[in-house]
């Protein structure tokens, strides 16, 4: 099995080379960056399992690496080190999206420990769906990906819609869940980090977007569950004509 891969993005050059090698000695695979953007970077280039950030960062603190890294990926666990230890700014870390936080100076052991039980809950939580990169939806392919959503108009001529980054997360889970209902809660926990009123309000304008452009489809539809959730309805060809 390939060892567990780690971003740290630590702006102390020393303290970061030391804490890559201790977390290499603990068969973890390390890439190591000493600013926001290059850290970044890092996370567009590769896959990560776990990402240990500094919260204060020349050029991209930590707090605004995590939001960006959150656009593009929901799941990745985030641990923020932090020489701060004010309840505002452990607040701040939690709404954005950690897993956890830890205060310097702190036990390697403590680190160890704690990266370890959220790469098993992490793990343990893993869904077969999750990797699952392209979607049918009726007359509709969805690369997720790419974030294309493209119509079969017919014959060869097809039109596309290139999705926002949230637009393609949402999609993706009412694929996942096709037929069946989504529930509100994870949804908004798992793409913007939180449920409460105004995530919410956020995600029902992306859901009203959604629908716009599946509406080429008369066999689709996306249904509010009251008090649950949404249901992607996907009438199968057979179906619609009788």
């Amino acid at each position: 099995m390939a060892n567990n891969r780690i971003l740290l993005v630590e702006d102390d050059q020393n303290f970061g080379d030391v804490l890559r090698s201790y977390l290499e000695m603990h068969d973890y695979d390390v890439t190591l960056a000493t600013d926001g953007l290059q850290g970044l970077e890092s996370f567009k280039r590769g896959e990560f399992d776990l990402c240990i950030l500094d919260v204060m960062m020349p050029k991209k603190d930590g707090f605004t690496l995590a939001r960006e890294i959150r656009e593009r990926d929901t799941e990745t666990p985030i641990i923020f080190l932090t020489a701060k230890t004010m309840k505002d700014d452990v607040l701040q870390g939690f709404k954005i999206g950690a897993d956890d936080y830890i205060s310097k100076p702190f036990n390697s052991e403590e680190l160890l420990y704690r990266i370890q039980a959220i790469l098993k809950r992490s793990q343990q939580k893993a869904d077969p769906r999750e990797e699952i990169k392209e979607f049918s939806i009726g007359k509709f392919h969805f690369n997720y990906p790419l974030r294309v959503l493209t119509y079969d108009m017919g014959g060869t001529e097809e039109s596309k819609e290139k999705l926002s980054p949230k637009e393609a997360q949402l999609l993706r889970m009412f694929a996942m869940y096709m037929n069946d209902i989504l529930p509100r809660s994870e949804a908004l926990t798992k793409i913007w980090g939180e449920d409460n009123y105004f995530t919410a309000r956020s995600m029902d304008v992306f859901v009203t977007k959604l629908r716009k452009y599946l509406k080429q489809d008369e066999n689709i539809e996306i249904v509010n569950i009251h008090g649950n959730g949404f249901q992607l309805l996907v009438k199968a060809e057979e179906e619609a004509e009788s």
